[in-house]
């Protein structure tokens, strides 16, 4: 699946394209940050490299609706999602091979560890409540409908 510029029209197509097999790449960005302008091409390009990942680009102010309470801090921010387990969500630098470390770390992981992993603390299952961006969009199709 190519990279996606999120748009609220593509919250049911998407919501409903994807499934507990789907791996989603999703940067939260503004479009004010310089350091989310700079890192686009290289998220882009990585999402090229990995055709069968859902990568998303999400701005957060263009989809507050979406996002809720999750208030996103630090720019560029990550999520990198398994079906509904929540794997990684932070800031991280804009480095491509930073990104493809982690990417390729969560992908190499069973998913009864990843499972294991997601409820390993608080952080993590701050994450499976909060950032859990399947839900998020079920909850955001729903509301529309």
């Amino acid at each position: 699946m190519p990279f996606i510029q999120l748009k609220e029209p593509d919250y049911p197509l998407l919501d409903a394209t994807l499934s507990e097999n789907s791996w989603i790449v999703a940067c939260f960005c503004a479009h004010w940050c310089g350091a989310c302008r700079g890192w686009r091409p290289t998220f882009e390009a990585l999402a090229e490299k990995y055709a069968d990942i859902v990568f998303l680009w999400i701005d957060i102010e263009d989809h507050a609706d979406l996002l809720g309470d999750l208030d996103v801090e630090n720019f560029p921010s990550l999520l990198i999602q398994y079906g509904d387990i929540v794997n990684f969500f932070g800031c991280i630098h804009p480095d491509a091979g930073v990104a493809e470390r982690l990417l390729k770390s969560q992908l190499d992981t069973e998913v009864s560890e990843m499972k294991r992993l997601a409820f390993l603390n608080e952080e993590h299952v701050c994450w499976q409540k909060d950032v859990n961006l399947r839900a998020l969009l079920r909850r955001a199709v729903k509301a529309d409908a």
